[in-house]
């Protein structure tokens, strides 16, 4: 059975190769993913399927995300682990290149991603992304209840 490290490990090498479409694989049927600081509001996906849909919307954008900087911390609880790292994104679109920081909390139960909160820095990829003005458009939507 893969260790957690070794899921996220997968999980890294698989968003740098672009391989969206296996992703969703990685993940426990009932999985959490919890996004606190997704702008313009936090967001949770619930359930392999509509995490499947997220790495869809991905695969369709001209990122490429190029991991760096990555420090694995592994903790009292065997099924935590906790990353911290750095993306180099390039848009292929416009060749603009950032970089953006990341920490995620991954809980991994029998080889599968059961839970995460994930702190990326949304707003620097909606920036590579051209879609800043889309954001700020959200900024002045109300928000919804979940």
């Amino acid at each position: 059975m893969p260790s957690p490290r070794e899921i996220f490990e997968r999980l890294l090498t698989g968003i740098a190769e672009r391989r969206w479409d296996a992703l969703a694989d990685l993940y426990a049927e009932d999985a959490v993913v919890d996004q606190p600081m997704l702008a313009p509001r936090p967001g949770r996906l619930t359930g392999r399927e509509e995490i499947r849909a997220h790495f869809a919307t991905a695969a369709r954008m001209p990122l490429h995300l190029r991991p760096h900087n990555v420090v694995v911390h592994l903790t009292h609880d065997p099924e935590v682990v906790v990353a911290e790292y750095d993306y180099e994104v390039r848009n292929a679109a416009t060749g603009r290149t950032i970089t953006l920081a990341n920490v995620q909390v991954l809980r991994v139960r029998d080889g599968r991603i059961v839970a995460t909160r994930d702190y990326h820095d949304h707003l620097r990829l909606a920036a590579v992304a051209g879609r800043a003005g889309h954001l700020a458009a959200a900024l002045d939507q109300p928000a919804t209840a979940a």
